[in-house]
């Protein structure tokens, strides 16, 4: 997708990949920029306003554990901006002691954002289509013992977008997806992560684990996430690792057996 004159929503602008994410977003001199999260970093807000002039950028306060939140945030922007072409779910909590918040916000505010989207993207109830793009993780492509509860939510964000981006769905909506899964990457959801797993036993192995473990920064991270929305086709499940971006093949395990009948697959 060509971002030039397109209107973007960003869920978790002010986050660690999310701010540097925006920052990428603004040099393809996008038209508008809704940012939604629940605290504003007005300074930085500030000076994007002022460094791109030319595009329209708002702050739109979203809890998004809160479905009633979600939907005024999307009302207000459509209001605002008249359409939006790309939604990208970049919220996120890396917290295994707070099992609740973690999948509310993780897996269950990222299926109602997007479905709250669709209702002014898609093409059969009069919208233009565009993009959805929900963050992941590698966390979400395996399981991940240390933290299973944050590896359970990221499965299934990949799961969900995987089955959104079905073509039956696109021919419909005319709106694509695709599933973005950074791996490592240097941001403040790590801090203390020690005191994040699924067991406090498990602290000192965490500790260990992670420091050793090769990262990489969220700028490079940010600028694969807006490379892949240029580039990535509807369906795309994209590992980015160290820098570099590899689009993940994932096979079908499994088709029912029907008898005497023609099974359509719609994978």
């Amino acid at each position: 997708m060509d971002l030039e004159g397109k209107n973007v929503v960003y869920l978790g602008g002010f986050g660690g990949i999310g701010k540097k994410c925006v920052q990428e977003l603004l040099k393809k001199q996008i038209k508008g920029l809704a940012i939604f999260d629940l605290i504003v970093d007005d300074d930085l807000l500030a000076e994007w306003k002022k460094q791109h002039p030319d595009t329209e950028i708002f702050y739109q306060k979203m809890d998004i554990t809160q479905k009633s939140d979600i939907d005024a945030a999307y009302k207000a922007t459509a209001e605002k901006l008249g359409h939006f072409d790309v939604v990208v779910n970049g919220s996120g909590l890396l917290d295994d002691r707070r099992i609740e918040l973690t999948i509310q916000i993780n897996l269950v505010g990222v299926i109602n954002s997007t479905l709250t989207a669709l209702e002014y993207m898609d093409k059969s109830k009069g919208g233009r289509g565009g993009l959805i793009v929900n963050i992941s993780s590698v966390a979400g492509l395996q399981p991940t013992p240390l933290m299973a509860i944050y590896s359970t939510s990221k499965t299934g964000v990949t799961t969900f977008t995987r089955a959104m981006a079905s073509p039956i769905h696109y021919a419909h909506s005319g709106v694509g997806f695709i599933t973005i899964c950074p791996g490592y990457t240097n941001t403040g959801i790590l801090k203390d992560i020690d005191k994040k797993t699924t067991f406090p036993f498990y602290e000192t192995r965490m500790r260990t684990v992670f420091s050793k473990v090769k990262g990489q920064t969220a700028e490079v991270c940010a600028r694969n996430i807006v490379n892949a929305i240029e580039t990535a086709k509807n369906g795309a499940v994209l590992m980015l690792e160290l820098g570099e971006i590899h689009e993940l093949d994932i096979p079908n395990l499994w088709n029912p057996q029907l008898d005497d009948c023609v099974f359509v697959c719609l994978s």
